[in-house]
């Protein structure tokens, strides 16, 4: 069986974690399929992406086991190479979907840990059911968060949570993690909402959307004022005027859905 599947319908990619008999959990060729998966999509024409686990769980964590054999050998060749620019392949499971030039909306349910809650954080928003649990949960195993994550969860919370979390492995529910920002919103059917959420996106401009992005990563890497402020207006100037801007205002006057074309910035 494939490990993740991908289905675009409407500048949609549905990306989905296909190893339910493990609770989606992530052996080695998970981790590559999840990567490939990503890498795939960079130059599609889409304009949003969904991201979800089969079966009772987004994703349980690493595949314990499987991984097991790799840390009988040397763990600096293990982790230590940059094979996906800067990061290796674990970290790339989840900064390729933090790169990726769309929004990226991640559907969680049941176990969301270790690796499954890195995953989740490389997308833009992430939308959980009641009963999503999410966990640091590498320290469990005598080890820290290495996929992506302390780069990722300073973006979204405090410090203190992050080292609570990293401390002592012990899940948190929907609800506290919404309180704590690592959760955007909780509902019963959170693939339902974040498909919806996607088709709302796709019908705005791409080319307004995916600027948005880059923005928005321009402003939370730390830039100084004067860079982000010139970042705006580089973007804004851009879009000003185009095509697609000028279809929207054309929508918005005759009280109908613009229609775009392919993609876009």
């Amino acid at each position: 069986m494939p490990r993740v599947s991908t289905e675009i319908v409407d500048h949609i990619a549905h990306v989905t974690l296909t190893r339910p008999e493990k609770r989606n959990a992530v052996d080695p060729e998970m981790a590559e399929a999840i990567v490939g998966a990503g890498h795939a999509l960079q130059e599609a024409d889409i304009r949003a992406v969904v991201l979800s686990g089969a079966g009772q769980a987004f994703c349980a964590g690493l595949d314990v086991m499987s991984f097991a054999a790799l840390a009988q050998g040397d763990p600096q060749a293990l982790v230590l190479p940059r094979s996906h620019g800067d990061t290796n392949l674990f970290q790339e499971v989840a900064m390729v979907w933090h790169r990726l030039p769309v929004p990226v909306i991640a559907a969680l349910h049941g176990a969301v840990y270790g690796a499954g809650f890195q995953l989740a954080l490389g997308a833009d928003i992430r939308i959980a059911a009641p009963d999503a649990r999410l966990a640091i949960m590498e320290m469990k195993w005598g080890l820290i968060p290495d996929m992506g994550g302390m780069a990722l969860l300073p973006r979204l919370t405090r410090s203190d949570v992050i080292r609570r979390m990293t401390y002592t492995a012990a899940p948190v529910d929907a609800a506290q993690a919404a309180a704590w920002g690592l959760v955007t919103e909780v509902t019963e059917d959170p693939h339902a909402a974040a498909q919806d959420l996607a088709r709302e996106i796709a019908g705005r401009s791409p080319s307004a959307i995916r600027a948005a992005k880059r923005l928005i990563a321009v402003a939370e890497s730390g830039a100084a004022v004067a860079d982000v402020l010139m970042a705006e207006s580089r973007e804004q100037a851009a879009l000003i005027g185009g095509p697609e801007q000028m279809e929207q205002i054309a929508a918005n006057m005759a009280g109908r859905a613009p229609v775009f074309g392919g993609k876009k910035g």
